[in-house]
């Protein structure tokens, strides 16, 4: 598998038993976060113990993942996306893409990730929303995409926003937020390697209720800032509006970096319930930067955090 070089389209997703093989190559070890940037399975596989990416966390199960799901445009309930947003049309599917770009247009989903290798395909990152999972996913850097549309010097920021139907999608018949949904993203942690865009997860097409076809994953903030679904990325001079911070500012700040320290005005941030082991387990310890603080922290070097949350 060294030298694979083959190209997909967003539906040519791994299997799950090739997905399962790959865990077994490293003794169970999920990646962390991006296992497979670069380089061939069995090698990154050898550097096991080197490979600050590796872990034994073992992941959620494909239930828990696709039933537990904030998406407010199918509901409130955690459970209401995947009863309702089987209604979601996603094919064909593009993405608009404008601002301080040399290339901007309409580009076909199948067209952003004709390039991507299939090693560059595999990662598992834990969410962290007062709760806590971890999800195998399908996807490849942002940053690729990026390079792509050529940003321009001026642009400091990404924005991005969420298909607009409430025909389908029928949370968005209500002012649960202000629609359609909004993110953004400074341009250095857009370009981090970290942070992917999804198409998939557990060797599956990615489930409508976790974002299909294309979500954005940022494994350091809260799960909230990965926004699902995406049709529009804008590149900015100016920090983008953001949903939760338009709608609440004072509790949801644009940077939402995991960050134990600064509570939630209305509850603790410093522990987490891990999903799939009881109602009754033991919280644990939220970890800075849910657990990326080598990788990450210098984005936020002399920044107050507690000011820019």
């Amino acid at each position: 598998m060294t030298n694979i070089q083959n190209k997909f389209r967003y539906s040519d997703i791994t299997p799950k038993k090739v997905f399962l093989n790959r865990r077994k190559l490293v003794r169970n070890g999920l990646i962390y976060a991006a296992a497979i940037i670069s380089g061939s399975v069995s090698s990154a596989s050898s550097r096991k113990d080197k490979n600050k990416w590796f872990t034994p966390l073992k992941p959620n199960s494909f239930e828990d993942i696709t039933t537990y799901n904030n998406f407010y445009e199918f509901g409130t309930s955690k459970s209401d996306p995947s009863k309702y947003a089987h209604k979601l049309t996603t094919k064909p599917w593009s993405v608009e893409v404008s601002g301080l770009v040399n290339k901007p247009g309409t580009y076909d989903l199948n067209d952003i990730v004709k390039d991507v290798s299939l090693e560059e395909r595999i990662y598992a990152f834990r969410c962290v929303e007062g709760w806590s999972m971890v999800i195998p996913w399908i996807g490849f850097p942002l940053s690729k995409f990026l390079k792509k549309v050529e940003p321009l010097s001026k642009a400091k920021y990404v924005y991005f926003e969420t298909l607009l139907r409430p025909e389908e999608m029928f949370g968005q018949r209500y002012n649960i937020l202000e629609w359609p949904y909004r993110e953004g993203l400074t341009i250095s942690e857009a370009m981090h390697p970290l942070t992917i865009l999804s198409t998939g997860l557990y060797g599956n097409e990615l489930p409508k209720q976790n974002g299909a076809p294309l979500r954005l994953v940022v494994p350091w903030k809260y799960g909230f800032k990965s926004i699902k679904s995406i049709v529009r990325i804008s590149l900015t001079s100016r920090q983008p509006q953001t949903s939760w911070n338009m709608q609440n500012p004072s509790e949801y700040g644009f940077y939402s970096n995991v960050n134990p320290n600064v509570d939630h005005p209305r509850w603790s941030q410093a522990t987490e319930r891990v999903l799939g082991n009881g109602l009754f387990t033991k919280r644990k310890k939220t970890l800075m930067f849910n657990g990326y603080a080598d990788e990450v922290g210098s984005l936020y070097s002399g920044m107050d955090l507690k000011t820019f949350f």
